[in-house]
Protein backbone atom coordinates (compact mmCIF):
# COMPACT_ATOMS: atom_id res chain seq x y z
CA UNK A 1 0.00 0.00 0.00
CA UNK A 2 1.35 3.59 -0.77
CA UNK A 3 2.69 5.71 1.90
CA UNK A 4 2.27 9.59 2.49
CA UNK A 5 3.47 11.26 -1.00
CA UNK A 6 6.75 13.23 -0.98
CA UNK A 7 6.04 15.65 -3.26
CA UNK A 8 2.59 16.85 -1.55
CA UNK A 9 2.75 15.62 1.81
CA UNK A 10 -0.93 13.78 1.60
CA UNK A 11 -1.85 10.91 0.99
CA UNK A 12 -1.71 9.69 -2.25
CA UNK A 13 -3.76 9.07 -5.21
CA UNK A 14 -4.64 5.34 -5.84
CA UNK A 15 -4.24 4.45 -1.80
CA UNK A 16 -7.04 2.39 -1.16
CA UNK A 17 -8.35 0.41 2.61
CA UNK A 18 -11.21 -1.72 2.87
CA UNK A 19 -13.23 -2.49 6.13
CA UNK A 20 -15.91 -5.35 6.07
CA UNK A 21 -18.75 -5.86 9.14
CA UNK A 22 -21.55 -8.28 9.15
CA UNK A 23 -24.85 -6.07 10.43
CA UNK A 24 -26.41 -7.74 13.20
CA UNK A 25 -29.95 -7.26 14.62
CA UNK A 26 -28.27 -5.70 17.70
CA UNK A 27 -26.27 -3.18 15.25
CA UNK A 28 -29.68 -1.80 14.05
CA UNK A 29 -31.17 -1.51 17.57
CA UNK A 30 -28.03 0.10 19.29
CA UNK A 31 -27.99 2.32 16.85
CA UNK A 32 -31.56 3.26 16.81
CA UNK A 33 -31.37 3.53 20.81
CA UNK A 34 -27.78 5.51 20.08
CA UNK A 35 -30.00 8.02 17.75
CA UNK A 36 -33.47 7.95 18.93
CA UNK A 37 -34.32 6.95 15.05
CA UNK A 38 -37.01 4.09 15.72
CA UNK A 39 -38.95 4.64 12.15
CA UNK A 40 -40.66 1.35 11.66
CA UNK A 41 -38.18 0.54 8.41
CA UNK A 42 -35.60 -0.44 11.26
CA UNK A 43 -37.30 -1.73 14.60
CA UNK A 44 -40.90 -3.24 13.04
CA UNK A 45 -40.35 -6.25 11.77
CA UNK A 46 -43.89 -6.50 11.39
CA UNK A 47 -44.61 -3.63 9.55
CA UNK A 48 -41.87 -4.34 7.57
CA UNK A 49 -43.35 -7.54 6.81
CA UNK A 50 -45.59 -5.40 4.27
CA UNK A 51 -43.15 -3.95 2.06
CA UNK A 52 -40.92 -5.02 -0.66
CA UNK A 53 -38.25 -5.48 1.50
CA UNK A 54 -39.93 -7.95 3.70
CA UNK A 55 -37.73 -7.38 6.81
CA UNK A 56 -36.07 -4.78 8.38
CA UNK A 57 -33.18 -2.82 6.94
CA UNK A 58 -30.51 -0.91 8.86
CA UNK A 59 -30.05 2.46 8.92
CA UNK A 60 -28.31 4.30 6.28
CA UNK A 61 -26.27 6.64 7.98
CA UNK A 62 -24.89 3.48 10.45
CA UNK A 63 -23.23 2.38 6.62
CA UNK A 64 -22.05 5.88 7.02
CA UNK A 65 -20.30 5.29 9.90
CA UNK A 66 -18.91 2.09 8.43
CA UNK A 67 -17.21 4.03 5.80
CA UNK A 68 -15.83 7.00 8.56
CA UNK A 69 -14.21 3.58 9.74
CA UNK A 70 -12.50 4.09 6.36
CA UNK A 71 -11.61 7.51 6.51
CA UNK A 72 -9.76 6.68 9.43
CA UNK A 73 -8.04 3.44 8.65
CA UNK A 74 -6.63 5.32 5.15
CA UNK A 75 -4.89 8.05 7.58
CA UNK A 76 -2.35 4.95 8.36
CA UNK A 77 -1.20 5.84 5.59
CA UNK A 78 0.02 9.15 6.34
CA UNK A 79 4.01 9.65 7.53
CA UNK A 80 3.73 12.51 9.58
CA UNK A 81 0.35 11.10 11.30
CA UNK A 82 -0.63 14.75 10.91
CA UNK A 83 -4.31 15.67 12.16
CA UNK A 84 -6.98 15.54 9.90
CA UNK A 85 -10.78 15.92 10.16
CA UNK A 86 -13.71 14.94 8.14
CA UNK A 87 -14.90 17.52 5.69
CA UNK A 88 -18.44 15.96 4.98
CA UNK A 89 -19.37 13.41 2.83
CA UNK A 90 -21.27 14.48 -0.76
CA UNK A 91 -23.21 13.01 -3.09
CA UNK A 92 -24.23 9.85 -0.51
CA UNK A 93 -27.05 7.44 -2.22
CA UNK A 94 -28.23 4.06 -0.39
CA UNK A 95 -28.84 2.31 -3.19
CA UNK A 96 -30.05 -1.32 -1.58
CA UNK A 97 -31.30 -2.06 1.50
CA UNK A 98 -28.74 -3.78 4.15
CA UNK A 99 -30.62 -6.21 6.28
CA UNK A 100 -29.83 -8.38 9.31
CA UNK A 101 -27.50 -11.03 8.31
CA UNK A 102 -25.73 -8.69 5.32
CA UNK A 103 -22.07 -8.49 5.18
CA UNK A 104 -20.90 -4.93 4.07
CA UNK A 105 -17.46 -4.12 2.45
CA UNK A 106 -16.89 -0.98 2.17
CA UNK A 107 -13.79 -0.08 -0.45
CA UNK A 108 -12.36 3.77 0.29
CA UNK A 109 -9.98 4.89 -2.53
CA UNK A 110 -8.33 8.33 -2.84
CA UNK A 111 -8.97 10.24 -6.04
CA UNK A 112 -8.09 13.79 -5.56
CA UNK A 113 -5.44 15.91 -3.23
CA UNK A 114 -5.90 19.45 -3.32
CA UNK A 115 -2.60 20.57 -1.62
CA UNK A 116 -3.52 24.41 -1.47
CA UNK A 117 -6.77 23.62 0.49
CA UNK A 118 -5.25 20.82 2.30
CA UNK A 119 -7.67 18.18 1.35
CA UNK A 120 -8.16 14.62 0.06
CA UNK A 121 -11.06 13.62 -1.85
CA UNK A 122 -12.02 9.69 -1.93
CA UNK A 123 -14.97 7.75 -3.67
CA UNK A 124 -16.46 5.04 -1.32
CA UNK A 125 -18.36 2.10 -2.49
CA UNK A 126 -20.30 -0.12 -0.28
CA UNK A 127 -21.24 -3.51 -1.35
CA UNK A 128 -22.79 -6.22 0.23
CA UNK A 129 -21.82 -10.46 0.51
CA UNK A 130 -23.19 -11.05 -3.31
CA UNK A 131 -20.96 -7.72 -4.67
CA UNK A 132 -25.20 -5.89 -4.82
CA UNK A 133 -23.90 -1.96 -4.41
CA UNK A 134 -25.37 -0.99 -0.88
CA UNK A 135 -24.08 2.59 -0.65
CA UNK A 136 -21.65 4.98 -2.77
CA UNK A 137 -20.50 8.39 -1.48
CA UNK A 138 -17.76 11.25 -2.19
CA UNK A 139 -15.84 11.87 1.26
CA UNK A 140 -13.37 14.84 2.15
CA UNK A 141 -10.18 14.94 4.49
CA UNK A 142 -9.17 17.70 5.46
CA UNK A 143 -5.38 18.08 7.39
CA UNK A 144 -4.98 20.38 9.75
Amino acid sequence: MSKESPETGFIPVGTRVEFAKTVSESDIYLFAGITGDFSPNHVNAEYMKTTPYGTIVAHGVLIVGLMSTCSTKVLEHTLTRRPAVSYGYDRIRFVQPVRVGDTVTVSYEITGVDAEAAKTTANITAVNQDGQVVAVATHILKFL
